[in-house]
C-alpha cells in the first residue's frame, strides 16, 4: 500500500495533535471530520499555530477573546470563555476584568453585551465550583 500525504505517520501525528488541541481550545472532544477545510483547520491552525512556542494557550485565548469581541461574535466568545474557565486558564474575576476592559475598546454597546455574557459565565462557574 502506498502512503499518501494524508496517511503518512507524520500526517497522522499532526492530525492527532490538532484534534487534541482543538478539543482543549473548545472545551469538548472534537472528532475527526471530512473535507479539506476541516483538515486545514485541524492540521494547520490547531496542530501548528496553537502549539507554537512563544505564546501559551492562555495568551492565544486572550487574543482570541479580544478579536471575537471586536467582531461581535458573542456565541463564540461564550464557547471560548467557558473553555478557559474549565481549563483553569482564566478565573471568574479575570473574565470579569476582560469584559470591563474590552467594553472600552470594542464599543460600549457591544462591550456591554460581552461584559454581561462574561459576568454570567463567571457567576455560573463560581456557583458550580461551590
Amino acid at each position: 500500500m502506498t502512503e499518501t500525504p494524508e496517511t503518512t505517520p507524520d500526517a497522522t501525528e499532526t492530525r492527532k495533535r490538532g484534534l487534541e488541541t482543538m478539543s482543549k481550545v473548545y472545551g469538548w472532544e472534537v472528532q475527526d471530520g471530512p473535507g479539506a477545510f476541516f483538515a486545514t483547520t485541524v492540521d494547520h491552525l490547531f496542530a501548528d499555530i496553537w502549539n507554537r512556542p512563544d505564546l501559551t494557550i492562555r495568551d492565544r485565548r486572550l487574543l482570541l477573546l479580544g478579536a471575537l469581541s471586536a467582531q461581535g461574535m458573542d456565541d463564540v466568545v461564550e464557547i471560548q470563555a467557558t473553555a478557559a474557565l474549565g481549563n483553569g486558564e482564566l478565573s471568574p474575576d479575570e473574565l470579569r476584568e476582560i469584559g470591563l476592559f474590552l467594553t472600552h475598546y470594542v464599543g460600549w454597546a457591544m462591550g456591554s453585551k460581552i461584559s454581561m455574557l462574561l459576568e454570567r459565565l463567571a457567576g455560573r462557574h463560581e456557583r458550580d465550583a461551590s
